[in-house]
């Protein structure tokens, strides 16, 4: 979803949750659980059409209910209290899932769209947190890159290191992220974006702190605005915003920068004691099949990694975007975040502390 982005319940399926407390709270009877699936998503982040289609062509109900962010979604998950079937966490979140034993493995067999539709090179992309693919089938995702506008730079930007240039002092945003200030560091430095090692970490700390009076705003969702509206010739934003940016401000362009950058990833999991697995498998080969992706993709706009979705795709300048749906092999040095522990969080929040208070 990516990722930053928050959004808030909607009506609608909100009161699909209240219809069924039972269900959620894991004491549903043993009919009920057979003919329904419990289902943890970002808000706004599926076609509610395709949740209708899925029941009526399944005769499965599908209990649906949306989190705003990984780490309010994991706790809920992780205590049982509502007995989810489905995720969609994040690419670090599934992660530290797995590393804590949360998770299912996934029976390919029986979600065989899940096999025939998802490009391999996503499947590769998600070895950085899912090493044998076991657990995690992609759903969406999307790059981090530099948005410029042509009308306000003296050269085409290419690189994290023109985010430094003191002649667009004032002129430049960055993200207000910890991981993801952190990632433009460190891949500056030639570095992991998941590292640990402390005098990488001092480095890309310094380097964020020498930039710091050349930056106009640290900010999420603003970059978009602020780049449409020509309040800022550069700015760090996700994939899926650029291309909406393209389309209101036709001066902004937006690279994947040289140095290399994060592709996340937002995948479909199944719960280690989902009650309703079967039909999880289910709902999630739905979801893969690929006029089912498609519809997703035109309503969400996040990429999609439905192949044979993208092939349906009638509109030509999206179909071959290179924002939406780059050749993944063209770029080096590109990374998934890991779950770093709870000493790598508290280490990069510090860090990050340091930063802004300087």
């Amino acid at each position: 979803m990516k990722k930053h982005r928050i959004y808030h319940i909607g009506p609608t399926i909100a009161a699909l949750a209240l219809l069924l407390p039972a269900a959620l709270c894991g004491c549903a009877s043993d009919k009920g659980v057979n003919g329904q699936v419990i289902v943890y998503n970002w808000g706004e982040y599926i076609d509610p059409e395709t949740i209708r289609m899925f029941e009526e062509e399944s005769g499965i109900k599908v209990i649906y209910d949306e989190f705003e962010t990984n780490e309010s979604m994991y706790p809920k998950v992780e205590s049982g209290a509502v007995a989810y079937d489905i995720a969609c966490p994040s690419d670090y979140m599934i992660s530290r899932m797995i590393q804590n034993g949360m998770l299912s493995e996934i029976n390919y067999d029986n979600i065989p769209n899940a096999k025939k539709n998802i490009g391999a090179q996503y499947y590769e992309q998600s070895r950085g947190f899912d090493p044998e693919n076991k657990y995690a089938i992609p759903y969406c995702w999307g790059t981090v890159g530099i948005l410029y506008n042509q009308t306000m730079v003296e050269e085409p930007i290419t690189r994290w290191e023109q985010l430094w240039d003191e002649k667009y002092a004032d002129n430049i945003l960055m993200q207000d992220s910890v991981r993801d200030a952190f990632m433009v560091a460190e891949k500056l430095n030639g570095d992991s974006m998941n590292t640990l090692d402390p005098e990488e970490l001092t480095a890309a700390k310094n380097l964020l702190i020498a930039q710091k009076p050349l930056v106009q705003a640290y900010v999420v969702d603003q970059v978009r605005d602020k780049m449409i509206g020509g309040e800022a010739a550069i700015g760090v934003i996700y994939s899926g915003e650029a291309i909406y940016t393209q389309k209101e401000n036709p001066d902004l362009v937006y690279v994947i920068p040289e140095e290399g950058t994060n592709v996340w990833i937002d995948s479909w999991v199944i719960l280690k004691n989902a009650p309703n697995k079967e039909n999880a498998e289910k709902f999630i080969d739905f979801m893969c099949r690929e006029d089912i992706a498609l519809m997703n993709f035109d309503y969400i706009t996040y990429s999609t990694p439905n192949v044979a979705a993208r092939e349906l795709i009638e509109e030509e300048d999206i179909k071959n975007s290179e924002i939406a749906f780059p050749d993944l092999s063209q770029y080096d040095n590109l990374e998934t975040y890991v779950y770093l522990g709870e000493d790598g969080d508290y280490l990069y929040n510090e860090l990050w502390k340091e930063v802004k208070a300087y």
